[in-house]
């Protein structure tokens, strides 16, 4: 596997966008981690990854999305970002994604990244406008790698996502592949896709047009249209796991999960501070699907490590997951787990609600659904490449080892 994942790099992603992601992302990563891990022993709280949700415009309204249309379209500052990165800089964090609504539709999206070769950005993005002159921009810069959204085959896909989305995101990634842009695809794993994305068929239809990576990720119900009969059930969850394994043993791609560590634990990375969420508004939340706050990027006069350093509220919400899971050793995602809780959590915390919606109501009248938290259901890493990955660079999310 990791031969020819190799040799399908070097012959069809240009090189010097390799080196690029090698640098920036990888061996900067590394260092990234490093510097949290030490931060960790001293008590300080500062993420070695962040999140930048640049816009809540989007031209999609896709089933479960915790992204509300906007009244009034909110747009990140460039101002915040600035004083994002400013922080990052000083604290060794090089890696931000950016996330929308639809990040291409953000005024800033290519400034921000034409004006910091010294980090590297992940663009979240349904695929739409992955047109010639936007691909030939992320090479130009060559810091940026997509993540194209694709929720299973056609069929599958458009029920989530919208008609011809499918369509739309393969004539995306054909582009990506024609320029050899260094490229993922991002999956969401449901109940109605399942058979599709987990499957060998879905992971060689994107080998075939190019994808360096695929990203999956656990349904979550939230929004307007949350769909609460998506979200996969124990058992699914558990196979899901075993075929992930299987298949990153032979399929010649990177094969991502942000779920479990090498041992095969549970984990929930804003629980262990590795990265939180820059809200359009500039409010500081601890992942994207939990659109709830205390902090503002230009509290403290925009000393974004100030602000989260001593966010009372951010250390208080990892206390409260580690509490109702295995300490330290295992954590799930607390929105799917104990959504009540959760609530009653917030509501004590006095938190403001930025998801355009009633987001509390929402968890209150949640119907509790499984997570990758199975104590009892552990599968470890069972790959070299995957363990080491997993205990050293930032990979789903997480260095766990």
């Amino acid at each position: 596997m990791l031969i020819r994942f190799l040799y399908r790099c070097i012959t069809g992603v240009s090189w010097r966008l390799l080196f690029k992601a090698a640098y920036l992302w990888c061996f900067k990563g590394f260092f990234a981690l490093r510097a949290f891990k030490k931060r960790n022993k001293k008590g300080i709280l500062f993420p070695p990854f962040l999140f930048f949700s640049l816009t809540d415009r989007c031209n999609l309204r896709c089933r479960g999305c915790w992204v509300t249309p906007p009244n009034q379209v909110k747009d990140l500052s460039l101002e915040s970002i600035e004083n994002v990165i400013k922080a990052g800089q000083k604290n060794s964090v090089y890696f931000y994604t950016l996330l929308g609504g639809e990040p291409f539709l953000a005024p800033a999206m290519f400034d921000i990244i034409a004006k910091h070769p010294e980090a590297y950005f992940q663009i979240i993005t349904n695929g739409f406008f992955l047109n010639q002159e936007n691909t030939a921009l992320i090479k130009k810069y060559g810091n940026a790698s997509p993540l194209v959204s694709i929720d299973g085959f056609e069929e599958t896909n458009d029920a989530r996502r919208g008609t011809g989305s499918f369509e739309k995101a393969i004539n995306g990634c054909r582009e990506l592949q024609r320029q050899k842009i260094l490229y993922g695809v991002a999956a969401v794993v449901t109940e109605q896709n399942f058979d599709d994305v987990v499957s060998e068929k879905f992971v060689q239809h994107f080998i075939n047009l190019g994808a360096s990576y695929l990203w999956f990720y656990l349904f979550r119900p939230i929004g307007i249209d949350s769909a609460p009969e998506l979200a996969a059930e124990q058992n699914r969850i558990i196979e899901f796991r075993k075929k992930l394994l299987d298949m990153r043993r032979k399929m010649p791609i990177i094969l991502i999960d942000t779920y479990w560590d090498a041992k095969g634990r549970a984990v929930c990375p804003a629980s262990k501070g590795m990265s939180f969420v820059i809200s359009p508004n500039g409010s500081v939340i601890p992942c994207p699907p939990l659109a709830v706050a205390k902090e503002k990027v230009q509290d403290n006069g925009g000393d974004f490590f100030k602000t989260v350093n001593e966010s009372g509220f951010l250390r208080r919400f990892q206390e409260f997951i580690e509490n109702h899971y295995d300490g330290k050793n295992s954590q799930g995602c607390i929105i799917l787990d104990k959504p009540k809780e959760l609530a009653e959590f917030l509501r004590k915390e006095n938190v403001n609600d930025v998801s355009g919606r009633n987001f509390l109501d929402e968890l209150e009248t949640s119907t509790p659904k499984t997570s990758q938290y199975l104590p009892n259901d552990e599968i470890a890493e069972n790959y070299w490449v995957y363990k080491i990955l997993k205990k050293m660079l930032f990979f789903g999310m997480g260095a766990y080892g």
